[in-house]
């Protein structure tokens, strides 16, 4: 009885230290093997769903197996940060997902991670793990399922009734024991709106995304020309896609977050089209200096808007 005392202890004061944080969430889960995704997986590289995004089919093993990412790990802590901004793009103008108005979301929760590792260290004792955003074969939506902080819905995001699915997820992999948490049940009824409205049709059916036709993949990950068969079917999306996020009846709960990191440069969301398509890679590095968008470099931007425009 004692032990569970203490799991339940440890467990509560970190859900309160990462709330303290600015976490939307933290949600707890075993470390172990994830059965239920590995054919899941399996099925959709086999089906060249992540097109030309190869590193996907890199340690296969490790995606699946925290324990092979983090040597005696026991607990997979999973955390969401709210990124639903106040205000959005004018109207006339190309778009970019929510998710890239601010900071480089990478940077911001690691610097938070960092702070729970260290007061889990300094509360607890002698604790090893790593943190994970988005940067490791690490199946971060699994997890926050698996750890109660919600459901994948039909788009493959994870969606919550609360707040819907406007946030990003995280993980610290730890090898101490913990509470674990239950996972909630699908809420997604019968409702296809995000099939229904995926503008590729990358939604191939509920709970299936094929990636290769994702708006996201064609203006961030693909390095190629964008196949001229998706000419006018990109919505006027520059660099990502919140199309499936935006028509889920559950983001009419979405709040605005309360990150001064996550809010735009001042200039970003009065661009209009023109002033998109007149961009100069100095403007490009100082709206977007430490943005997400970086990533696509203002090469990959500037071919994006030429490919919308013409």
């Amino acid at each position: 009885m004692q032990i569970m005392n203490t799991k339940q202890k440890y467990s509560s004061s970190i859900k309160s230290e990462a709330k303290r944080l600015g976490f939307l969430s933290c949600g707890i889960s075993k470390a172990a093997f994830l059965e239920e995704e590995a054919p899941r997986l399996e099925k959709w590289l086999k089906n060249n769903s992540h097109g030309e995004m190869r590193y996907m089919e890199n340690h296969f093993d490790k995606r699946l197996d925290p324990t092979k990412l983090v040597a005696d790990s026991k607990s997979v802590i999973s955390l969401l940060l709210n990124y639903y901004p106040s205000k959005e793009q004018t109207a006339n103008s190309y778009k970019l997902s929510k998710y890239a108005y601010g900071n480089d979301y990478h940077h911001v929760i690691k610097s938070k991670l960092k702070e729970l590792t260290h007061f889990i260290q300094d509360q607890i004792g002698e604790v090893h793990g790593r943190a994970f955003v988005d940067s490791a074969p690490v199946l971060d939506k699994a997890w926050a399922a698996k750890s109660g902080l919600g459901w994948i819905g039909k788009h493959s995001n994870l969606l919550t009734q609360q707040v819907g699915s406007f946030y990003f997820i995280a993980e610290l992999i730890i090898d101490l024991d913990l509470e674990y948490d239950a996972p909630v049940t699908d809420h997604c009824g019968t409702c296809t709106a995000c099939v229904d409205a995926c503008p590729t049709q990358a939604i191939t059916e509920p709970y299936v995304v094929d990636g290769s036709k994702c708006i996201s993949y064609f203006t961030i990950e693909l390095k190629e020309n964008i196949p001229t068969e998706f000419k006018d079917k990109l919505d006027d999306w520059m660099f990502g896609c919140d199309v499936c996020q935006d028509v889920c009846p559950w983001n009419k709960f979405s709040k605005a977050h309360n990150e001064p990191l996550f809010n735009p440069h001042p200039e970003l969301l009065s661009m209009t089209k023109k002033d998109w398509e007149e961009i100069t890679e100095d403007v490009f590095q100082k709206v977007f200096q430490k943005s997400a968008v970086k990533r696509t470099k203002f090469s990959g931007l500037t071919r994006n808007i030429h490919f919308l425009k013409e």
